[in-house]
């Protein structure tokens, strides 16, 4: 998760996952994603591990190449809207609002790749409570085990006054198995497209928080430090993007800072899309971790070991 700056009146965020912060106006940080070395070393080894033992390969070239993977993934969506009396209580056409704006920037419509990743409303629900709608952090496992549904594949998103230290918060896939329960991603509700956050009211938020949910770490994962995020094709960033810089380079290695990626933490104006990478990291996590049928497809295609965890992206 990832966080923004500070808004509104909610509890402090614990630093455990994904979440958007919410500091200064100009810096608002968006989540509570931020991992650290070996946490994503880690989950990029486990990536691995796991197309290994599904597939018999690691590398998203083949899976990309097989029926798997080369179809248009269609996500179905369970909107979960929490509110406390009419604060925060959104229409029914803010959220198809919401459904449309991840659809395009997943159809790579604001620019970047179409990550043939599409989003499909099936259900909307509405919630008064006002400790779950002002302290969804806090609540967060009951809510969860209240309102949740479906299985791996299904995105379940909750809407509440997330922020004065994030925007949202997100699971990532590699986490179902440990805690199903618990998947889902969490967003302020004034993030929405024509909210009330001035800077972050275009519904960039769940598109940023949906990219954690579906395998996406930050741009400037690890600053200049290998692996950083996973995906060759967004270089290294020594920090998050704040406000809209125009273009800037913080890192030794080649390329200039994405500071356009939904995956960093700049203004909503200034995100534009994902890369060809982040496309296939996205596969390679879906097919591990949320495709159906799991289970053993041992093929020896003379993949290297698991533990060269770096190559999960493509050489950088």
């Amino acid at each position: 998760m990832s966080d923004r700056a500070r808004v509104g009146a909610a509890p402090a965020a614990k630093d455990d996952g994904c979440v958007h912060h919410l500091a200064a106006r100009a810096a608002r940080p968006r989540d509570r994603a931020d991992l650290g070395h070996d946490r994503v070393t880690g989950m990029l080894a486990d990536l691995r591990r796991t197309l290994l033992d599904r597939y018999g390969t690691s590398g998203e070239g083949r899976l990309d190449s097989s029926r798997r993977a080369a179809k248009r993934l269609v996500v179905p969506v369970r909107f979960h809207v929490l509110h406390s009396g009419r604060q925060g209580g959104l229409s029914k056409k803010a959220v198809k609002r919401q459904i449309s704006t991840l659809n395009a920037a997943y159809g790579g419509k604001k620019g970047g790749v179409d990550t043939r990743v599409r989003f499909r409303l099936k259900s909307s629900d509405w919630t008064n409570s006002a400790a779950w709608f002002y302290h969804p952090e806090h609540y967060e496992r009951p809510i969860k085990r209240r309102l949740r549904k479906g299985g791996r594949g299904t995105l379940n998103v909750f809407t509440a006054a997330v922020g004065t230290d994030v925007l949202g918060f997100s699971t990532f896939p590699e986490w179902y198995r440990r805690d199903p329960r618990m998947d889902g991603v969490v967003i302020d509700y004034r993030s929405l497209p024509h909210g009330s956050f001035t800077q972050f009211n275009r519904g960039y938020t769940a598109v940023h928080e949906i990219g954690h949910w579906l395998g996406l770490m930050h741009t400037f994962e690890g600053g200049c430090t290998p692996p950083g995020d996973g995906v060759a094709d967004t270089p290294y960033e020594a920090e998050p993007a704040q406000a809209c810089p125009r273009s800037r380079d913080t890192c030794p290695q080649r390329g200039r800072d994405p500071v356009h990626n939904f995956m960093d933490y700049a203004h909503d104006a200034c995100m534009r899309g994902f890369t060809a990478g982040q496309r296939s990291l996205i596969r390679d996590s879906w097919a591990a971790y949320r495709a159906k049928g799991h289970g053993r497809h041992r093929v020896d295609l003379g993949t290297r070991e698991a533990s060269a965890a770096r190559t999960v992206g493509g050489a950088r």
